[in-house]
């Protein structure tokens, strides 16, 4: 199907174009210049949205599973088929550098092609000649998913994939500040799904709400906020519906003291700066052994003088703006605090002038341990470092939060990192490595940092509901 990729947004809903009077600016952030006006979903369009969705689960969820996989790996087939159309506007959309761009269009296709494998198997707790007992699982019918923008069309199909797999239909509101991809995915999927399946509608506050209270929903899957997933928390128990909430997090990175200061030092400046750290697990606090602490904050600084930021567009930038104003504002809210507690800046720190929403990278020396930069989740390329001297004092330091989704343990003694990780109240712990995800393997947060499960066979089991059945012989 060849469409034109930047111009004429349209929503999807049962299999057809919808579009709406009401239109809101979608912006490209290295530029501040509008690059399309996008439909404002009214609430007639979600409830349209919702019924086209439950219209089209009896027969979705009916059919064999190996068809309900083979159009997931359909999915996947055509994002790589139109890959660098999806680059080139994600990146207008998003800000992110090509790499970045490269690596999200390429990773959704993949996630759509591994989990059109997955299957949840009947687990067959008794059988006898005269009873038997068996657990299967089972669709939910119709999903509300609602995504972020720092990774709009990768988290899109981290919910798509595994919600169509099970047999459940969807309506998927993505952030009002990335539409544009998620719109065109859904215009190229028209002629692929079955009308109904995948409903895709665009809009602001007002219409995630309308989705998370809408009473024919049965789940609602959100990656954002932990402000924003109490509030979808609280308005999904009027109904008790089901929820998976990705959320925010504040990960820590602990350096012990044999590492290789000039390689880990670049492979943590990867894991905190990575889309000018608008990353849920980017490393966001890094803390340092005190014996190799100096040594490995010049390393940090002097790997950073060589990584350019600006407009993704441009060839050879590495890291692009901040995705929006609102989250631009906040970092240079949080920087003048910085500035103003008096807080050492080893590189970064001022806010450049002229257009689009560029924030320096930043690196800040040894704050004090509740500093606004320590204690927040920036979201942004604003880094601390801080120093440590024994075991028992990081670890406590870094459990110290109210998130737990990520943490990242670094050092030559495998054995003693080992017991590090597995004292963090985290999610996910690396040791000697980084943000390595697999469609195959569990991802989840601790603390306010989430509830439930993504990717792997537990991530598709949230998108089903356990049902036993017992059988036993006629005695009449």
């Amino acid at each position: 199907m060849s469409i034109d990729f930047f111009s004429n947004y349209t929503m999807t809903i049962n299999g057809v174009a919808a579009d709406s009077d009401k239109r809101f600016e979608a912006i490209n952030p290295a530029t501040e210049e509008v690059i399309a006006r996008v439909p404002d979903a009214t609430r007639a369009q979600l409830d349209a949205a919702v019924a086209a969705a439950k219209a089209a689960f009896p027969a979705w969820a009916a059919r064999p599973i190996a068809e309900r996989q083979a159009f997931v790996g359909r999915i996947g087939e055509v994002i790589g088929a139109h890959a660098e159309q999806f680059i080139r506007l994600l990146t207008m959309e998003q800000g992110k550098a090509r790499a970045g761009a490269e690596w999200e269009i390429g990773g959704s296709s993949i996630w759509c092609s591994e989990i059109a494998k997955q299957s949840l198997e009947v687990h067959v707790a008794e059988k006898s000649e005269t009873r038997s007992v068996e657990t299967r699982r089972v669709p939910l019918g119709v999903i509300g998913g609602i995504t972020p923008w720092n990774f709009p069309v990768l988290l899109a199909i981290w919910k798509i994939a595994p919600a169509l797999v099970a047999g459940n239909t969807m309506v998927l509101k993505p952030s009002p500040y990335t539409p544009l991809c998620t719109l065109k995915l859904g215009e190229l999927l028209r002629d692929i799904l079955p009308a109904g399946v995948l409903n895709i509608v665009s809009g602001g506050n007002d219409l995630g709400a309308w989705l998370t209270q809408h009473p024919d929903v049965r789940k609602i899957s959100f990656t954002g906020s932990t402000a924003t997933g109490r509030k979808i928390m609280e308005s999904a128990s009027g109904k008790i519906k089901r929820i998976t909430l990705e959320l925010g997090g504040n990960d820590p990175a602990i350096v012990l003291p044999d590492v290789d200061i000039e390689k880990t030092a670049k492979d943590l400046f990867w894991a905190a700066f990575q889309n000018s750290a608008q990353f849920c697990v980017a490393a966001k606090r890094l803390y340092i052994h005190a014996d190799i602490y100096e040594d490995f904050a010049k390393a940090l600084v002097d790997y950073a003088a060589t990584v350019k930021v600006g407009d993704g567009l441009l060839q050879g930038t590495d890291l692009g703006p901040i995705q929006n104003k609102m989250q631009f504002e906040k970092l240079k809210e949080l920087l003048s605090d910085a500035h103003a507690k008096g807080l050492t800046f080893l590189t970064g720190g001022a806010i450049p002038e002229g257009k689009g929403y560029f924030v320096p990278i930043t690196i800040i020396d040894n704050p004090p341990e509740k500093s606004r930069v320590v204690v927040e989740e920036a979201f942004g390329p604003v880094l601390p470092l801080l120093k440590f001297n024994n075991i028992e004092d990081v670890i406590a330091r870094a459990n110290d939060t109210e998130y737990g989704l990520a943490a990242s343990v670094w050092g030559k003694d495998v054995a003693l990192a080992r017991a590090v990780a597995e004292q963090i109240e985290a999610g996910t712990v690396w040791i000697n490595e980084v943000h390595s995800f697999s469609p195959h393997i569990t991802f989840g947060g601790h603390k306010q940092s989430g509830l439930g499960i993504e990717n792997g066979l537990e991530g598709l089991a949230e998108y089903t509901n356990a049902q036993t059945i017992v059988t036993a012989e006629y005695a009449g």
